[in-house]
C-alpha cells in the first residue's frame, strides 16, 4: 500500500474516533448512549474493540515522525 494511502486511511480513523469520543462524553452528559462504533456494528463487542485498536494504531502512526512525502 501506497504510503500516502495509509496516511489518508489513519486520518480518517483518527477523526472518526475523534468524533466517536466527543459523541461519548456528550451522551454521557446526557444520560445516553451515543457510541457511533457501537452503534454501526451492532454492539458486537469484538469488533468494536477492533476499530479502537485500529483508531489508535492510526493516531500512534499520525503522531510519531518518520520520513514520509
Amino acid at each position: 500500500m501506497e504510503k500516502s494511502l495509509v496516511r489518508t486511511v489513519a486520518r480518517i480513523l483518527v477523526f472518526v474516533g475523534a468524533l466517536n469520543w466527543g459523541l461519548v462524553g456528550l451522551g454521557m452528559l446526557m444520560n445516553t448512549d451515543l457510541n457511533v462504533v457501537s452503534m454501526t456494528v451492532g454492539g458486537i463487542p469484538f469488533v468494536s474493540e477492533i476499530v479502537y485498536v485500529l483508531v489508535g494504531l492510526s493516531a500512534l502512526y499520525l503522531a510519531i515522525p518518520g520520513k514520509r512525502k
